[in-house]
């Protein structure tokens, strides 16, 4: 047999060298990689680029085993057991070095010491592990997750856990279609939000994890989402871009609508009435957003990046896929949860689904529009998923004469004379049947006094009306809203 035909197509978790180096070091890297990640196979006796098998000769072949199992002994911590075999390839004796993936990582050579001996497998090459990865082993070794994590600095008494749970339950309330399904939806307690990681009980008192400081927008460092349309497919020239702010949850919200504004839009008519019918399709470029921010890794300081291009947009969240998880993986409807109380916070507020059926759903969506299959790429330290749009002009100029017939007189859609940015918010509410001033923050890209200033406008002209006191406050649907 050849080597090719022993390990064909397992190329990324197997390695091979020629010789045994000198200094464990240069091979030693790879093992406490494979230990940290999948687990793999060194192959001594093989040329890397071409698989030529050079080989051993027998009397040396089992003093080389000693050696390399000696030298993972002695230099790993913790310790890594190998398993170590001889193959008969071409008449030839290959050693094959065998690195189960470990449980009590992170694993890195001692010499070293923690931060700097941390490797990890990135496309099939070893990589030094940077900060953020190291942090998040750790976590992983002890099976804890970052987000249920305490919030260091951060106090919170009953009355902010009772706000948190009426907002988290409104907007579960605002994604919920039917009024049978609304029915179901429960109110939220302090307990079960122990029970989900965002907050933990300590002496019988509330502490903040870092998962609520994430949903109430009070971490010290809260992350945005960066949103921007750029000229062409290429990031060389921007059309417009936005910063969303605040909690995850509004931050995700405003950053939808604004996808959803910046694609072209058209309509069909079915029976007496029109329905909007845009270039992607809409629950699939939600739920990749909603994705971005539920599993990406908030032990890294990078924001979620969300570009719109001529031909795609691009979504891309901080942190590669974890252990485990492969693109092949997650096109099957494979999960693995990175942010344990987030995802349950998210679920409950019908945002996401815990299970993993988002990218299989979202294929499947782009395939019923006639779109490529998304693409999916796990590289240097991010995780980015591309949905490519209708490209050919006759589709987007249709749809747009489609949208122009529909709203070309405006005095017919109820909107005439309205400044932009009211316009936008009336959009919102039209979907979303209501809005706080937190979104619309978000939505626009304001302050909060200027928000403020912009609801209480169309208060004045009856469009809204406002609902609740304090952080209560939503605003619905009024007497003169556009129909």
């Amino acid at each position: 047999m050849t080597a090719e035909e022993i390990f064909a197509g397992e190329s990324d978790n197997v390695e091979f060298k020629e010789e045994i180096p000198a200094k464990s070091d240069r091979y030693m890297k790879t093992v406490v990689a494979f230990a940290n990640g999948k687990g793999g196979k060194l192959i001594f006796g093989v040329e890397n680029n071409t698989w030529n098998v050079t080989g051993f000769s027998k009397e040396e072949v089992f003093q080389k085993m000693d050696d390399i199992t000696n030298a993972i002994f002695d230099s790993c911590e913790p310790r890594i057991i190998p398993s170590i075999g001889v193959q008969e390839v071409g008449g030839k004796s290959i050693i094959e070095v065998e690195i189960m993936s470990g449980m009590t990582r992170p694993y890195y050579i001692k010499s070293q010491g923690l931060l700097d001996g941390t490797y990890v497998r990135v496309s099939g090459t070893t990589r030094h592990a940077e900060r953020y990865q190291v942090q998040e082993l750790i976590l992983e070794g002890q099976n804890r997750y970052y987000d249920c994590e305490p919030c260091e600095g951060l106090d919170v008494t009953s009355e902010d856990i009772a706000i948190l749970c009426s907002n988290m339950k409104a907007m579960a309330l605002r994604n919920t279609l039917t009024d049978a399904e609304k029915a179901k939806v429960k109110d939220l307690t302090q307990n079960v939000l122990i029970s989900w990681g965002v907050l933990i009980e300590k002496n019988r008192t509330a502490v903040p994890t870092n998962a609520y400081a994430l949903l109430t927008g009070k971490a010290q460092e809260q992350p945005m989402i960066q949103c921007a349309v750029f000229k062409g497919t290429d990031r060389a020239y921007f059309v417009d871009r936005r910063e969303f702010e605040g909690s995850i949850q509004d931050q995700m919200e405003a950053a939808f609508q604004y996808v959803q504004e910046k694609i072209n839009r058209g309509m069909k008519i079915q029976g007496m009435y029109r329905q909007d019918v845009y270039e992607l399709p809409l629950d699939s470029v939600r739920e990749l957003i909603a994705n971005s921010v539920a599993h990406r890794s908030y032990l890294e300081s990078g924001n979620i990046q969300i570009a719109l291009f001529d031909d795609r947009l691009e979504v891309t969240s901080p942190g590669m896929l974890l252990n485990g998880v492969s693109i092949a993986k997650m096109k099957e409807g494979y999960s693995k949860i990175r942010n344990r109380a987030i995802a349950n916070a998210f679920s409950y507020m019908k945002i996401i689904e815990k299970w993993g059926s988002g990218i299989p759903r979202i294929i499947r969506e782009c395939n019923e529009y006639g779109l490529p299959e998304p693409e999916f790429f796990d590289f240097d330290g991010d995780f980015r998923v591309n949905l490519y749009r209708k490209s050919a002009p006759n589709i987007n100029s249709e749809m747009m004469k489609e949208d122009s017939a529909q709203f070309g007189n405006p005095a017919q859609s109820g909107i005439a004379g309205m400044p932009d940015q009211e316009i936008t918010i009336v959009r919102f509410v039209k979907r979303n049947g209501s809005c706080t001033t937190s979104q619309v923050t978000g939505l626009l890209g304001v302050k909060n006094r200027r928000a403020r200033g912009i609801i209480g406008s169309l208060v004045k002209k009856n469009i809204l009306k406002k609902c609740g006191n304090a952080r209560n406050t939503v605003y619905l649907a009024g007497e003169h809203f556009p129909e």
